[in-house]
């Protein structure tokens, strides 16, 4: 057969006139059963001598050879969408050097020049799915009509403007004592900091957004959170308006998540992702859970992981058109803006220059495995209880 196609392919070449090649055309089609579409790419493939010239476009990247070290950062990234991982690689590259030895020279240079698109199909098989739970937000309502809602856009060219939003570690109910985490997050750089409390006391809260205040690389400028009691007190208001500075303090509108995009986004990448839909009933857990978000958590995801930022937004129709910049850590987000100081940039990239992701995650995972022995040491100890009230009842 493959004599018969290199001869066909002669002769199609050769041929001057198009009802010549018509002709070579049906008589393959009829030889080979190929379809007529198929057939012209077959013909029109020229013979270079006697050895064929493959079809398609060359291959470039091999799976076997680059997914497994592909493979090894994303999961290192926490999972990260193919656009953010393709500009996070030049810089886990380097460290994934230096943790597990250097890469061959051709299989670095194919890994930083690889698309996002090929990223996507290299990762295809290992992509894991997630589902949403509960909401644990209760309305306050002692200083609704005095705090008021954002109907203007706050500038978001510099960073100092910030969201706040709780996650319940409740499980499957809301009933009873468990841990609750805090999330605050910077518009404009997508710096996040973490803290955890116990039942989010008005008092507790407090203390844990003066904690994560002392953490950030600049001032708070203005406040905006959801209407939960734990924000709108005047514990929380106090602390921002009795300053030299006050800080500009705004809410959300009621059952409009919308409108605290940012840090509702941070609360999967940040909580959700690393503690899951677990009940966390044991008041052991918060200085566990603070000490891990405090260091190794906080500075893998602000100085290592690229997230895109909403430039445009526009509708055509029925479709929404979203514009999206280049990804960029958070850390690259400061140390790119005007109204970051010299000293204040030195301070972050003298603590850049201290990491290492890989280190970072190895450390999260020793951590994590306390926190959840914890929770299996409660799950334990409650199956006990309930297997001795259901031998009581007998």
């Amino acid at each position: 057969m493959s004599v018969y196609i290199k001869h066909q392919q002669a002769r199609y070449s050769q041929a001057n006139k198009r009802g010549d090649k018509s002709e070579i055309l049906n008589e393959f089609c009829r030889t080979t059963g190929y379809q007529r579409k198929h057939a012209i790419t077959v013909l029109k493939h020229r013979v270079v001598g006697w050895k064929e010239k493959p079809l398609g476009r060359h291959k470039i990247y091999d799976p076997e050879e680059l997914a497994p070290t592909l493979k090894d950062i994303w999961f290192a990234t926490n999972q990260m969408c193919s656009k953010r991982l393709h500009e996070a690689l030049p810089i886990w590259i380097p460290f994934y050097e230096e943790t597990y030895g250097n890469l061959k020279a051709e299989i670095r240079q194919k890994l930083l020049s690889m698309s996002s698109a090929t990223i996507d199909r290299m990762l295809k098989p290992f992509r894991i799915k997630y589902k949403k739970r509960l909401c644990g937000t209760k309305p306050g309502y002692l200083l609704k009509n005095q705090i008021p809602i954002k109907t203007n856009q706050w500038t978001e060219d510099r960073p100092g403007f910030v969201e706040g939003d709780t996650v319940a570690h409740c499980g499957n109910s809301l009933m009873g004592n468990f841990v609750w985490s805090i999330t605050v997050t910077d518009i404009y750089s997508g710096w996040t900091e973490n803290a955890a409390i116990w039942n989010k006391g008005s008092h507790a809260t407090k203390e844990q957004i003066q904690s994560i205040e002392r953490r950030l690389p600049f001032s708070i400028l203005g406040w905006d959170s959801d209407g939960g009691g734990e924000f709108l007190n005047y514990h929380l208001l106090s602390y921002f308006q009795d300053r030299e500075k006050p800080v500009q303090f705004t809410r959300s509108r009621a059952y409009h998540s919308c409108d605290n995009a940012h840090v509702e986004q941070k609360n999967w990448t940040h909580v959700r992702q690393l503690f899951g839909y677990h009940r966390f009933e044991n008041q052991l857990l918060v200085p566990l859970m603070n000490e891990l978000y405090a260091n190794e958590l906080s500075a893998l995801q602000n100085f290592f992981y690229p997230a895109m930022k909403l430039i445009d937004k526009s509708r055509i129709q029925a479709k929404v058109k979203k514009v999206y910049d280049k990804p960029k850590t958070p850390y690259q987000r400061l140390l790119a803006s005007e109204h970051i100081t010299e000293e204040e940039k030195r301070n972050l990239k003298n603590k850049f220059n201290g990491l290492n992701p890989f280190e970072l995650n190895k450390k999260i995972e020793l951590k994590m495995k306390r926190i959840f022995s914890y929770l299996r040491i409660n799950l334990r100890s409650a199956n006990e209880k309930n297997c001795y009230k259901k031998s009581s009842s007998f």
